[in-house]
């Protein structure tokens, strides 16, 4: 299972292999009941996780600047990071919750599979600047509210795509900023197709969510309150992509919350 290979580049290569245009058959197999009681700690034999990199409080990262070559294979190092723990976060979306649609097991297939691709290709650019991943020390924020909404499908759909990931819709256009004045060109690159990607995640995450709250007879916006407030989601700061998250999905009400946010 590709959630459980623990060295990085098998792991992307395996991810991408499950892209459901490759496997069509894949998704008439049923759903194979989980236990419950296997453990979401990467400390655990699944998923799948190298020793490194050393994992810290976020308030130990150093802020991590693009004009140096140390800085700028920090920056990229942390954006890597975070595109294993979506692999990862995505694949757990499939075999964790069963009864689904299939169209949501091909969706977070096609997710894991993209994700996969970003990290080769931010490890690959890693290598210009003498940096394998790993190197750079890493917070865990994202895998920790995956582990958080393992027992509630509707609140993993809210916190995670909606939430985390959706971040990097307002981080990105930023970060492309300081490494374009820094000259990385190709990171620009990178992250132009990241973002794109990500947009499309995000409103997969969206359309799950609305899905899940009609099927439950819930009000969208405000069950998304008590989720956030269940598992301790980060309070939302901006400034916003509001562009972007229009894109993904957010409605007209949520976007002018934000506003306000």
């Amino acid at each position: 299972m590709a959630l459980q290979v623990p060295e990085p580049a098998e792991k992307a290569a395996a991810a991408r292999a499950l892209h459901p245009q490759h496997h069509p058959g894949l998704l008439d197999v049923d759903h194979p009941q989980l236990d419950p009681a296997l453990p979401l700690s990467f400390e655990g034999p699944l998923p799948g996780r190298t020793e490194r990199p050393r994992l810290v409080d976020p308030r130990e990262v150093q802020a991590r600047t693009p004009f140096t070559r140390e800085g700028r294979a920090a920056l990229l190092h942390a954006v890597a990071h975070i595109e294993l723990n979506a692999i990862n976060l995505a694949l757990d979306a499939v075999w964790r919750f069963p009864g689904m649609p299939r169209a949501y097991y091909a969706d977070w297939l096609r997710v894991a599979a993209e994700e996969a691709l970003h990290f080769s290709l931010l490890t690959e650019h890693l290598a210009t600047l003498s940096c394998q991943y790993g190197d750079h020390p890493a917070h865990d924020g994202l895998w920790a509210m995956t582990a958080r909404t393992a027992g509630d499908i509707t609140a993993r759909m809210a916190l995670v795509p909606r939430t985390l990931e959706a971040r990097g819709l307002d981080a990105t256009p930023p970060m492309q900023a300081r490494l374009r004045q820094a000259g990385d060109l190709r990171a620009v690159e990178i992250l132009d197709v990241i973002l794109r990607d990500e947009i499309g995640h995000v409103a997969i995450g969206n359309h799950w969510y609305r899905w899940l709250c009609a099927r439950e007879g819930l009000d969208p916006v405000a069950h998304y309150a008590v989720l956030a407030e269940r598992h301790r989601a980060p309070k939302l700061r901006g400034p916003f992509n509001l562009e972007a998250r229009s894109a993904a999905g957010f409605s007209d009400s949520e976007l002018s919350a934000l506003g306000k946010a």
